[in-house]
């Protein structure tokens, strides 16, 4: 398969969910995991938040993109493919970049959950306290 190059690659990351993500030339066909966009997300929403830098970029039908997620739930893997998708279209076309930073898309979402502690039922909640 020497006539399939990828032209950018971005690495996304949100919450443990990290996904690569791989541009292409072609007609706009986006594969995760080996399943088509709306076939791996459940829902409408996930669908869109992964198409979002697609639509602000206006290069909705320029490129077959291919993307490889693990771990975390479906959101955080929506989250991911977003932000990785938004690094590789700035590596194909940087002038791109300050719509897609305006709108938030270039920033890792640092939100995670919370380690939990020991001497604790989880990261802050504690075991019931008997006085007596």
């Amino acid at each position: 398969m020497a006539g399939i190059r990828n032209i950018a690659i971005g690495t996304g990351r949100r919450k443990t969910a990290v996904a690569r993500v791989f541009l292409r030339e072609g007609s706009g066909k986006i594969v995760v995991n080996g399943k088509e966009l709306k076939e791996y997300f459940a829902t409408e929403a996930q669908v869109r938040m992964v198409r979002q830098p697609l639509l602000v970029t206006s290069n909705d039908n320029k490129f077959d993109i291919l993307i490889n997620v693990y771990g975390g739930g479906l959101n955080g893997q929506a989250g991911a493919c977003l932000h990785g998708l938004s690094r590789a279209l700035t590596q194909v076309d940087p002038n791109s970049r300050s719509a897609l930073k305006a709108n938030g898309y270039l920033t890792r979402d640092p939100r995670m959950v919370e380690r939990k502690k020991y001497g604790q039922r989880g990261a802050r909640r504690r075991f019931q306290f008997s006085k007596r």
